[in-house]
């Protein structure tokens, strides 16, 4: 009997099982996402994976929301099933999970991450175990029209300020020729995850920290912070549409790909998409490293720290504390998460590998160039207080993305925002996190 009675019982038409494994019983089980090419390089990985050793594997694509995902994994492994061996986890849940998961340090060896990304590696070791192993990244950027800035004699922005000032000028200059739907700049703005992940490269690229420091100190409420919320308020209505306070990724990238914004932040994938024959935008376009403060009234404060900041996204491979399997499970995943199958995976369908030699890897930098020029990027890369908050994430992150997104929309001042989010934080650390 196939060992997935609690998955058809609890998923209501969200996910679904493939693979090799459905006439008889399966080894193991793994969960795969089904976003773009996410579930055929997966089903690929773990064909490879099954000639190599004998071993049979059913795959259950999970949810593309990551709540539902989520929600899914959660009623799984309290219920301590072994429905789910492997679980692709967001770079966000470590923290949330980590006590369903097995120690992969353990299970694999000292040496078991060496090579990724220290970042990520650090991001995924809760109470000093290593509950899942990286299996690709993701990282805030910024997209720019190459055409408009070159016609216009400026380089991409270094600084927030800047890129206000340049988004202000070609915006104006692009409606005066006759685009009145043009922007300066467009981002997530929607009171969602996505904002929290914009907001905190703001607020850390002035150099006012990242919400929650790695010891769980609350450490928001700064004049830095409340700068940088200020100054992205400016931009509504101005270089940046109202609409944009209900933007998500795809909202964002459909006014940019349509040739009506000058900038704009999103993450690595938008890129393939911004050079397809259907773009508008195709073969004008630029991607550099997000900008940093330092030009407004408190770069002073901040000790020198103000450089750019992407906050840190991705997804991660672990494995289920419940499994019946664990060194079986352990081995599919570093297989999966190994130099090889990221190799194919950013060739095949530009997943960004989380191993440091693959950006300098001929064949990967032929197939993705823009790999090249984001390393420093990647290997920089922000994480949110995910670690150290544990399974308060969910309502610090809720509390900072509602608080910004008042800023945003004109309700309140940076100031009173941070100092509002640092008293929540509070009440919430009181119940331990």
């Amino acid at each position: 009997m196939l060992k997935k009675p609690l998955i058809t019982a609890i998923v209501l038409g969200g996910a679904s099982l493939s693979g090799t494994g459905q006439a008889q019983a399966a080894d193991l089980t793994i969960s795969c996402g089904a976003v773009g090419a996410e579930l055929t390089l997966c089903e690929q990985g773990v064909a490879r994976w099954e000639a190599q050793t004998g071993h049979e594997v059913d795959i259950v694509s999970t949810p593309n929301s990551s709540t539902e995902r989520l929600s899914l994994y959660q009623q799984i492994l309290s219920a301590q099933s072994s429905d789910i061996d492997v679980m692709q986890i967001d770079v966000v849940w470590p923290g949330l999970l980590a006590n369903h998961l097995l120690d992969l340090g353990e299970a694999l060896g000292e040496d078991a991450a060496a090579g990724h990304f220290e970042t990520i590696v650090a991001n995924n070791t809760i109470d000093e175990r290593l509950v899942a192993m990286p299996w690709f990244t993701d990282a805030g950027v910024l997209y720019y029209r190459k055409d408009l800035l070159e016609a216009h004699g400026v380089a991409a922005p270094e600084t927030w300020e800047q890129l206000t000032e340049i988004a202000t000028e070609i915006q104006a200059a692009e409606r005066e020729a006759g685009n009145d739907r043009m922007w300066g700049y467009v981002f997530q703005g929607r009171a969602y995850e996505g904002l929290t992940c914009n907001a905190l490269e703001w607020i850390a690229s002035y150099g006012g920290g990242t919400i929650v420091d790695a010891e769980g100190e609350i450490t928001i409420d700064n004049a830095q912070a409340a700068e940088a919320l200020d100054l992205a308020a400016s931009w509504i209505g101005n270089i940046s549409p109202k609409g944009v306070l209900n933007y998500t990724e795809e909202e964002a990238r459909g006014i940019f790909q349509s040739g009506n914004a000058v900038f704009m932040r999103n993450w690595p994938y938008a890129w393939s998409l911004a050079q397809s024959e259907e773009s508008n935008v195709r073969d004008k376009v630029g991607v550099v490293k997000l900008p940093h403060g330092g030009e407004g009234p408190n770069a002073a404060a901040s000790g020198g720290e103000n450089r750019s900041a992407a906050t840190l996204g991705g997804w991660n491979l672990a494995v289920s504390r419940y499994t019946e399997n664990p060194e079986l499970a352990a081995d599919l995943v570093a297989f999966l998460t190994g130099e090889a199958e990221q190799k194919r995976r950013a060739i095949e369908g530009a997943y960004n590998p989380t191993l440091a030699a693959l950006y300098e890897d001929e064949q990967v930098l032929a197939a993705v160039p823009f790999f090249g020029t984001l390393y420093d990027t990647f290997t920089n890369a922000v994480a949110r207080p995910s670690a150290p908050t544990g399974d308060n994430y969910g309502r610090v992150s809720n509390s900072f993305f509602n608080a910004v997104h008042q800023v945003l929309s004109g309700d309140q001042s940076g100031a009173e925002a941070v100092s509002q989010v640092d008293s929540e934080l509070s009440r919430i650390k009181r119940r331990r996190w």
